[in-house]
């Protein structure tokens, strides 16, 4: 047998347990780290016996995300297509920076750029970059933006860098994500100098705060397509408009959310994102790709492929479209074959039910959650996110959150909402089912019937 073969029926029978074990880890950092933290080896050991051990110290310790209880991070699953296209990945191994690199991958990447275009509704002439996730998507997005921006002011960001440029001003929502800021920090625009407007109870952006933070020179504005805690989407159709009207750049930070575009039944959640300028979403949430799996998408391609481009005497210089023109890193694994199975295994009007039946499970959740005495709802349920508090109490509502994860019936993580403690509640996986809600419901009731005695 080969270590391959054995890697293989290890990963299978993980992959059978997800929907019956423990969600949580049941062993810990620690515990792996004192297992495996002796000198390095002076004689190499056989591989099938190097996959054994590994898989026996480090595999109690694996978090069972892939399954259909876990409601954390906003966290898909793998689809069967997939997980088995990305063990391809790394069985074929190819450098997929290139078509002389690899024609198998770039080739993929041609068609799986096109079919995400047309799964989000988006022009069909944008670039799709495959990053890592949102963090590479937003930045790769606000690269590309801050040239563009800049040459109309007539400086050449990517030959001069930023010491002597017109100064950028970035507008973003209150309640704008983490990966957005790191986004403005590793391009050099600081997060801190982003001007935050208004949003309204949910999180969404007030179009007339914007309106009053728009100005003059170079702008760009950073909407959200599904706040990480509510799901709210800033309203991007009056947001695209006053963009247009100034002249600013229009990014929409869409790393879930704007999966939405994807069903019939939500879209008009994401109404006027197709107006936007670019756009970061993450496959390995809502389209259950294994991770990693980010969209860095911007509508003019050349001003991401001056972004990103890399020259060298060494590398091709063919005509066409190259992966290496659309995303920071060179050297990269071939992530577009994923998307591309889990996109034809799906088709069009899977992935829409994909997106719906999530979240009709969350409003299972919110409705399961209105009949528990002493729990509330706190935001509108309008995606897969839902916002709980137990007892009015923040220390209630963490020692349900503690106790539910210490069970293993599912877990999900904290956040503060409005100033008080609330357990947040993702679903965006494949395979969870109303039975699996139903038993998180069940735990949360058993966990603050406990919380309070």
């Amino acid at each position: 047998m080969s270590a391959l073969r054995r890697a293989v029926e290890i990963a299978e029978a993980h992959l059978e347990g997800l929907s019956s074990r423990p969600v949580g880890a049941s062993t810990s950092y620690e515990d792996v780290v004192g297992a495996l933290d002796e000198p390095l080896p002076e004689q190499g050991e056989d591989p099938i016996e190097v996959i054994e051990r590994l898989a026996a110290v480090a595999g109690p310790a694996t978090v069972a995300s892939p399954g259909p209880r876990y409601f954390g991070f906003v966290t898909g699953g793998a689809l069967p297509a997939a997980l088995a296209a990305d063990w391809l990945v790394s069985a074929w191994d190819q450098n997929a920076f290139s078509r002389v690199s690899s024609p198998a991958a770039a080739a993929v990447e041609a068609v799986a750029e096109r079919w995400v275009l047309e799964a989000l509704g988006l022009p069909a002439s944008a670039g799709v970059g495959f990053a890592t996730g949102a963090t590479m998507s937003n930045f790769t997005c606000i690269a590309a933006a801050r040239g563009a921006v800049l040459a109309r002011e007539g400086w050449d960001v990517e030959a001069e860098g930023l010491a002597g440029a017109p100064p950028i001003r970035v507008i973003v929502g209150e309640q704008v994500h983490a990966a957005m800021l790191v986004a403005l920090r590793y391009a050099g625009l600081g997060a801190g100098r982003a001007v935050r407007v208004d949003v309204d109870g949910e999180g969404a952006m007030l179009p007339h705060a914007l309106e009053r933070a728009l100005g003059d020179g170079p702008t760009i504005v950073c909407a959200q397509a599904g706040e990480v805690n509510s799901g709210a989407f800033d309203p991007l159709e009056e947001i695209a408009a006053a963009c247009r009207e100034s002249g600013a750049w229009l990014h929409v930070d869409g790393a879930f959310g704007m999966w939405a575009a994807a069903s019939p039944e939500l879209r008009g959640l994401v109404r006027g994102a197709d107006q936007a300028d670019s756009w970061a979403v993450d496959a390995h949430k809502w389209l259950n790709v294994p991770y990693d799996g980010g969209l860095a998408i911007v509508a003019d391609r050349e001003a991401l492929r001056t972004a990103m481009g890399v020259q060298a005497s060494y590398l091709p210089s063919a005509d066409g479209r190259e992966p290496i023109a659309h995303v920071p890193e060179s050297s990269r694994r071939a992530r577009a074959l994923p998307i591309y199975a889990a996109l034809r295994s799906l088709g069009r009007s899977g992935l829409a039910e994909l997106i719906e039946r999530n979240c009709a499970l969350a409003r299972r959740v919110a409705d399961g959650v209105g009949r528990l005495q002493g729990a509330e709802v706190l935001n509108r349920v309008i995606l897969n996110q839902v916002l709980v508090r137990f007892g009015d109490d923040d220390e209630i509502t963490r020692a349900v959150i503690a106790a539910v994860q210490r069970s293993g019936e599912a877990w999900l993580g904290g956040t503060v909402w409005h100033g008080v403690a609330a357990a947040r509640v993702s679903v965006s996986n494949w395979s969870t089912t109303e039975a699996d809600v139903d038993r998180l419901v069940a735990a949360f009731e058993t966990a603050l019937a406990d919380a309070r005695s």
